[in-house]
């Protein structure tokens, strides 16, 4: 009992001011009002109630009637008694209330409404939802004898559409503000000079649409959604949602100084809520493909974490082994009683490997977290032989005949560790292709030519069953059924390393495997190209 005392004295700066603020919304808001009634075009205020009664549960209730009654007492103002101030005024934060409960439960708790499912649940519930407050209002009002008969419908297409748009637009904003996330996402998203490009030209379809279409904005309405499309293409729902906000704002505000009638009001209206919705959904759809493109991304990297294994151990070889002997040197120059230079130069090998060591495991944590390459001069020979080299053994115990031409003498600026993996990959590919083929004798050819003075050509060959049009089609799709076993996403990571070198791989359809890897050269390399190298199939 206590500690919700004290948490209603904590919250109760936050609901005055959220008292505050929905009457200072309301009032702002009220205009083209229909019969003189609370039934106008544009009602955002609710938006902030609901988004207090989703935050903080029941707690806001009392705030949120507090609010609502303030609003249609010092609003509106055309009630004659107290009591008939009342009882709308209940019947609408009530009616608020619930709806915000609804929402609180059955959407995520915090929801920024940027996916498709979500968007559509919160949607249809905030169209049921003020459609039956709208009922329910209109019903007090029309008991009190303040609605006319004949104007029921209109009325009622009045207040919804108002509390229907003002809380579509207003609320996704309002959520958005309230999430820590939220404010973070819009932060990195709208506040930028991108931004300002398309608010001006949000300001130029509205000078368009209203300003040189007058009366008839009907016409030009649709030029509203170029800006809403814009800001949700190029920043997802963050975009979609300031930019429908600043638009409602814009419409409101032409529609008052060109003192449209109030049914006008309101069919514009729907073509706002209409725009809104379209931006919304838009925006939802690139935030999906951008949250898919980072776990395809992901998954990516945890499968070349599993290939760059094989890299690694054979990177820390070299190191440990030298470890070995330098740590047994050490201890036998102890046994001896060594405590001078050989010893200190031993113990400074040690250090020296160990640090080679960590290199190659930093690396190989770098690439996990990140995907960033560490790049490093290498020249071609000496990249293709580190890879090759692990496979010569192989090789002579399979049958097969492993060539490397010469290298022509250029440098690269590349991950040693990362390309590595790359032709390794290619390797262990070609060697699968020629086990499986019935083709004697058994072959791989690894060439190389510099391809003008800015790039270079790497091709790894073999004789093999080779590639047909349609395997070449889908050959780096992952999820393609004909790249059995891991090879679909070992050419998929391939392919996305040497993107990150500036460079690209593909393969190409013929009656043996060809794979070529295209990788800019430093430009202090000006030797003259070789020839290029053919493969042939008498070459043994």
């Amino acid at each position: 009992m206590k500690a919700a005392a004290l948490e209603g004295l904590r919250l109760l700066p936050l609901f005055i001011g959220f008292v505050g603020l929905y009457y200072i919304l309301d009032k702002v808001s009220f205009g083209h009002a229909l019969f003189g009634l609370n039934l106008t075009p544009w009602n955002p205020a609710p938006a902030l109630g609901l988004v207090l009664v989703m935050r903080f549960g029941r707690a806001a209730w009392a705030p949120l009637t507090i609010a609502v009654l303030l609003a249609e007492i010092g609003v509106h103002g055309h009630f004659t008694s107290l009591w008939i101030h009342v009882l709308p005024g209940l019947v609408l934060a009530l009616g608020y209330a619930l709806l915000g409960e609804v929402l609180a439960r059955r959407l995520p708790r915090d929801a920024l409404l940027d996916d498709r499912r979500t968007l559509v649940a919160w949607l249809l519930r905030v169209v049921i939802g003020s459609l039956l407050i709208s009922l329910a209002y209109l019903l007090v009002l029309r008991i009190e004898g303040l609605l006319p008969t004949s104007g029921w419908w209109q009325g009622l297409k009045h207040f919804w559409v108002g509390d229907g748009v003002g809380i579509a637009v207003m609320m996704p904003l309002l959520l958005w503000l309230t999430s820590k996330r939220g404010r973070r996402r819009l932060q990195r998203s709208v506040l930028n000079r991108e931004s300002v490009g398309y608010a001006l030209l949000g300001v130029a379809t509205l000078w368009l649409a209203f300003g040189v279409g007058g009366h008839s904005g009907f016409k030009l309405f649709y030029l509203l959604f170029l800006p809403i499309v814009w800001a949700a293409g190029r920043q997802g729902m963050a975009g979609a949602i300031v930019c429908a906000a600043l638009l409602q704002v814009g419409v409101i505000a032409a529609m008052r100084l060109l003192n449209y009638n109030a049914v006008t009001v309101a069919e514009l209206q729907i073509l706002a809520m209409a725009m809104a919705v379209v931006g919304f959904f838009v925006g939802a759809v690139v935030n999906e493909q951008r949250r898919t493109t980072q776990d395809l991304r992901h998954s990516l990297r945890l499968a070349a974490a599993g290939e760059m294994a094989g890299a690694l151990a054979h990177e820390l070889h070299h190191p440990l082994t030298a470890l070995t002997a330098y740590a047994g040197a050490c201890e036998q120059l102890l046994e001896r009683g060594e405590t001078g230079e050989q010893l200190h130069a031993a113990i400074r090998c040690v250090l020296r490997e160990s640090g080679k060591a960590g290199d190659v495991v930093k690396r190989l944590q770098d690439f996990f977290r990140t995907g960033d390459p560490q790049p490093e001069v290498l020249t071609l020979a000496t990249l293709v032989e580190a890879a090759a080299a692990p496979y010569r053994l192989r090789a002579e115990q399979a049958g097969i005949v492993l060539r490397v031409a010469p290298m022509p003498e250029v440098s690269l600026m590349v991950d040693r560790l990362q390309m590595e993996v790359v032709l390794r990959s290619l390797l262990a590919n070609a060697f699968d292709a020629v086990a499986d083929s019935p083709r004697q004798p058994r072959r791989i050819w690894v060439a190389a030519w510099k391809d003008g003075s800015e790039q270079v050509c790497l091709r790894v060959e073999d004789s093999g069953s080779g590639l047909s049009p349609e395997r070449v089609t889908n050959l780096f799709d992952p999820l393609d059924a004909s790249n059995s076993g891991s090879r679909g996403f070992g050419l998929a990571i391939s392919r996305a390393i040497v993107a990150t070198h500036g460079g690209r791989l593909w393969g190409e359809a013929a009656n043996h495997g060809i794979f070529k890897i295209e990788l800019p050269i430093l430009a202090a390399d000006s030797a003259p190209p070789p020839t290029k190298p053919v493969f042939s199939e008498s070459d043994t």
